[in-house]
């Protein structure tokens, strides 16, 4: 089982192994000599489980479409001035719904697994009532060794495992729709940063959204991690709404005397570039280790220490402070060594036109709108 950085288990790895255990365990207790009657009912639970999976898949995939063509044509304008968390929370929904087809296919899934779940299970009750009714009651088989025990055990052991599994997917569904629509909710971060749960959620994905995400390029892969990046994207977009105070009057004064957009969009690219470091100890821990710690814009202000993601959620965070129109972009960027790697820097809107910058590489050169920007940074569509 994945350890943390604290010693402790993640906590999705934990949720996984005890609905492994737990189902191991109600198998091979109903595999016990003398119950067929509750092996062959845990043996349609799990018929009806992988039924449920399969058929929610297309339930899915056939449905996706529809939605993103009703929710497309409805007026989601985005919220103005000061709205409540419900609202802000409903309008991340739908447009989180209408434009991210894993979010999309992933909510359906859900929706479809527990509806075809309902219905076969009511199904099975009825014919299990019928059975009873008709004679059904003397249905025993007993064990007449111990070898045919435990071969009993064994069957129901085994139906368990299948069973597990089946769940521990409908849980990674679960999880990818909570962190994706909840992203500020209790442990939605230690879930984001689970390695188990990020492999195990393109595993899910792929599969459920294959036929669909073909389409969208060569690579599925590719595909896939564009997607996640695009959520990602959103997600910052939505946790950073609230600026705190210090940053606030930080960026204030930072841009008391610039002139327009560009000036003061440069005069905080200049600070951030400056004074906050580059945290060589949380990237090592992630490309080593897996280990990923989440911190806030003010976490990076506060402590003056981030990787790219952070400094560039600092920087939006500050720019909107200061007037402007600002966004996080993640994509590649050029590694020094002639390949690239994940990376994160920003957008500054000025009159219309979009600035590039990366605060991040402030001390390796200017990278405040460089003509060669586009050469070194892929952004993620």
């Amino acid at each position: 089982m994945r350890m943390n950085a604290s010693g402790f288990a993640e906590p999705v790895a934990v949720a996984v192994a005890i609905i492994i255990a737990v189902s191991l365990w109600q198998g091979m207790k109903r595999g016990a000599p003398g119950s067929a009657k509750h092996l062959l009912l845990f043996l349609w639970e799990t018929v009806c489980t992988i039924a449920s999976l399969a058929l929610a898949v297309r339930f899915a995939t056939a449905l996706g479409p529809v939605v993103e063509a009703h929710l497309k044509d409805a007026d989601l304008a985005p919220p103005s001035g000061e709205i409540d968390n419900w609202s802000l929370a409903w309008h991340t929904f739908v447009t989180g719904v209408r434009d991210f087809l894993l979010l999309r296919i992933g909510l359906l899934f859900l929706v479809g697994y527990i509806a075809i779940r309902l219905l076969l299970r009511l199904i099975g009750e009825s014919v299990m009532r019928f059975i009873a009714a008709t004679g059904g009651r003397s249905l025993r088989i007993q064990a007449a060794d111990n070898r045919g025990g435990a071969l009993s055990r064994a069957a129901g052991a085994a139906l368990g495992f299948v069973h597990g599994g089946g769940r521990a997917l409908v849980l990674m569904a679960a999880l990818f729709v909570y962190v994706s629509l909840l992203p500020n909710a209790p442990l939605a971060g230690r879930i984001e940063s689970s390695p188990l749960y990020r492999e195990a959620s393109e595993r899910l994905l792929e599969p459920v959204a294959g036929g669909v995400m073909a389409e969208q390029g060569p690579v599925l892969s590719r595909a896939v991690e564009a997607e996640f990046r695009r959520i990602l994207q959103r997600r910052y977009e939505i946790i950073d709404r609230d600026v705190p105070d210090d940053i606030r009057e930080a960026a204030l004064r930072i841009t008391a005397d610039a002139k327009d957009e560009v000036a003061k969009a440069r005069a905080l690219y200049d600070w951030v570039g400056t004074r906050i470091a580059y945290d060589w100890e949380k990237a090592d821990a992630y490309t080593e280790r897996g280990e990923w710690r989440e911190q806030t814009p003010e976490d990076t202000f506060r402590t003056r220490r981030g990787v790219c993601i952070d400094i560039a959620r600092l920087y939006a965070a500050m720019a909107r402070s200061a007037g402007l129109e600002a966004r996080v972009v993640t994509g590649l960027g050029a590694d020094g060594r002639g390949g690239f790697g994940p990376h994160a820097w920003n957008e500054v809107r000025a009159g219309e036109r979009w600035i590039p910058l990366d605060a991040t590489w402030a001390l390796s050169g200017d990278w405040f709108n460089p003509p060669e920007f586009d050469r070194t940074h892929v952004r993620e569509m």
